[in-house]
């Protein structure tokens, strides 16, 4: 089969990309024409637009870029005409997703929709487009299936996290020889996940490195995005006992002592690999003051979102400050109970639903396109 996917995101080249290898072991004449990333590159097929031109975060922004948005929708419309493809498969991203998706229901055109829009969290009433244009919806959080079923009336497939799947299969490391590569000391390390986006990053990171001074039995590492060049994070980097390294997040946190975290698929990652963290988030503030008027929830961080509980701290944009952020890492590094956070993780791991998210998707998708 022809496979049209979408991705926007740098999660969603990760998950594209495993989802691309799954159907690729069940459907030998698989080719792939997408929106992602280098990882779904990796994997094969056409790559038509990068994420990193695509991710515009906040309402500002995506107002400030809205002739941007609108090019590409047209864009894309015009290239999956061309392409004829025999389903698309969405990945999260739904702002610009479900718009083509509507367009696609309408050109009577298979609709796949692998990684919900977060509507428990906003804009409930994009339910209304799902269920009218989204022919197969693959959720990922156990909470999303009776949310859709039970409340809406509307049926999904829940497949599991993907993110196992991702961990499980990395290559292990020598903890010795990552060391030595990448030019770091025998101290234990923190984890500096700043984010994707220059937007975040840049209100993140500074924040984040504002402390460093203060644990110099520590050494902190930045874990570059793939999409950023290292001049950019240059810019905020002044003290002696930082380093950074760029794409190797998974490695990273597999040795790290605790993490400082953007909140986003990486405190779900960080929970997995058993790393104690602090999640973080500053908005500009505008978006934040929309923001915080529209979504409904309790907590931010996937972690305490899926716990139905606060396992682990969330510093928001008022709360992100030098001061905080100091007592709440210490808080971390020195809790005598830190069993208890590796309980809420391997809790964590368990409601996530085990290995073969993206296995399991394949199969449906190309079961489902046959029936």
């Amino acid at each position: 089969m022809k496979y049209y996917i979408i991705a926007g995101e740098a999660s969603g080249d990760l998950h594209g990309s495993n989802l691309m290898k799954s159907l690729l072991l069940q459907d030998s004449n698989a080719e792939f024409r997408f929106w992602g990333g280098d990882l779904m590159q990796n994997v094969g097929g056409t790559l038509v637009k990068h994420y990193r031109d695509l991710a515009f975060m906040g309402f500002l922004e995506v107002i400030m870029n809205l002739r941007t948005i609108t090019k590409n929708l047209s864009f894309c419309k015009t290239d999956i005409e061309a392409y004829q493809p025999d389903t698309i498969i969405f990945i999260d991203y739904p702002g610009f997703n479900l718009r083509i998706a509507k367009w696609a229901k309408a050109k009577n055109i298979t609709t796949d929709y692998y990684i919900s829009p977060q509507i428990w969290a906003w804009k409930e009433s994009r339910i209304t487009a799902i269920k009218r244009d989204v022919d197969n919806m693959y959720v990922i959080l156990p909470f999303e299936k009776p949310f859709y079923e039970d409340k809406h009336n509307y049926s999904v497939n829940f497949v599991g996290h993907p993110l196992i799947d991702a961990i499980f299969n990395k290559t292990d490391i020598n903890e010795t020889d990552f060391r030595t590569t990448h030019k770091l000391s025998s101290k234990p390390i923190i984890a500096l996940l700043p984010g994707s986006r220059k937007q975040e990053i840049s209100k993140m990171l500074s924040i984040m490195l504002s402390i460093t001074e203060e644990f110099k039995d520590y050494q902190f590492v930045i874990a570059g995005a793939p999409s950023q060049d290292f001049s950019f994070y240059q810019t905020f980097i002044n003290q002696d006992n930082i380093t950074f390294i760029s794409n190797k997040t998974y490695d990273l946190l597999s040795i790290s002592t605790a993490a400082l975290v953007t909140s986003g698929t990486a405190t779900l990652e960080t929970g997995l690999f058993k790393v104690p963290q602090v999640v973080c988030y500053k908005g500009s503030w505008i978006s934040y003051q929309i923001g915080k008027r529209l979504i409904n929830l309790k907590y931010i961080s996937l972690v305490n979102l899926i716990l139905d509980k606060e396992a682990i701290t969330e510093l928001i944009q008022d709360e992100f400050n030098t001061k905080r952020l100091k007592k709440e890492l210490t808080a971390i590094l020195t809790d005598p109970k830190r069993g208890t956070i590796f309980n809420y993780y391997n809790e964590l791991e368990t409601k996530l639903g085990g290995k073969g998210a993206s296995q399991k998707t394949a199969e449906l998708i190309i079961k489902n396109k046959s029936l």
